[in-house]
């Protein structure tokens, strides 16, 4: 795609599924530049839609309105209520609308053959540190997506953090690395805050310790240049408390272990499909 092509420019952006990622993704379109009048969500919940409407000054429509009268479609939807939702919206689509999907392990294909028209579809696994403008999300083109749709769905995602473009037979590996990556990291944060806790540190400390130790290690892993064999290398000391560490976790088949996770995630993507 040319960095010199014009995005899509909708007159409405819809939005079906109001839940956490559908707020985050609602607050990445008017950063992006999208008006919040031009933004309407489909919400069955008059609390939840009364709260979008105070936070952003979106608008909240009937799915038929929203879906009949937008020319983005975003589906934040679970992956096991996608069949539904679609079979629910088809009659109603706006004729060429891009339709946007962001449930794990749905292909475009199956969005394209469940709404039963032609509506370019793109395929984007985000993940939950969008909340927060970090976040990493995945994206894929499904057939007859123009450059101006796709250019425009990688700025606005851009307002969550970064974003990669690739063919969607990796949309199941992008699903295990950044989609569920973030729970790998939470489960290890859990480990060392109970580890440190057990060395006598306090909780409060411990959480503090292992956040910023992790944020900071990110952090220099995305801004040196440097790969991670290299910046593990230069803290790791020979017969220092790091190497003993490592040759600890090494004894359990700590990649192994790693590497079985990840594939347990790309396989249950697969089978969602």
């Amino acid at each position: 795609m040319s960095t010199e092509t014009k995005p899509l420019q909708p007159s409405q952006v819809g939005v079906i599924g109001a839940g956490v990622m559908g707020e985050a993704l609602i607050a990445a379109l008017i950063k992006y530049g999208i008006k919040a009048s031009s933004i309407c969500v489909s919400e069955k919940r008059e609390e939840r839609a009364q709260e979008l409407i105070a936070g952003y000054g979106i608008c909240v429509c009937d799915l038929a309105t929203n879906v009949s009268g937008s020319d983005v479609l975003l589906l934040v939807v679970k992956p096991q209520d996608m069949a539904a939702a679609l079979d629910e919206i088809k009659g109603s689509i706006k004729a060429g609308a891009l339709v946007i999907t962001f449930a794990a392990g749905k292909s475009t294909s199956f969005i394209s053959s469940h709404l039963g028209a032609n509506n370019p579809v793109i395929r984007v696994m985000p993940n939950t540190p969008s909340l927060v403008g970090v976040g990493m999300s995945g994206m894929s083109r499904g057939a007859g997506v123009s450059d101006s749709q796709a250019a425009f769905v990688s700025a606005f995602l851009g307002a969550t953090g970064k974003v990669v473009e690739v063919t969607e037979d990796l949309q199941d590996a992008i699903t295990a690395t950044s989609g569920s990556g973030p729970a790998y990291f939470f489960a290890f944060a859990e480990h060392m805050i109970d580890g440190a806790m057990a060395l006598g540190l306090s909780k409060d400390v411990a959480t503090t310790l292992t956040a910023q130790t992790m944020l900071g290690a990110a952090t220099l892993l995305d801004q040196s240049g440097k790969s991670a064999t290299t910046l593990r290398e230069n803290v790791t000391s020979p017969n220092g408390t790091t190497a003993a560490a490592l040759a600890s976790l090494n004894e359990s088949d700590f990649g192994g272990i790693v590497a079985k996770a990840m594939k347990a995630a790309r396989d249950r993507s697969q089978e969602l499909a």
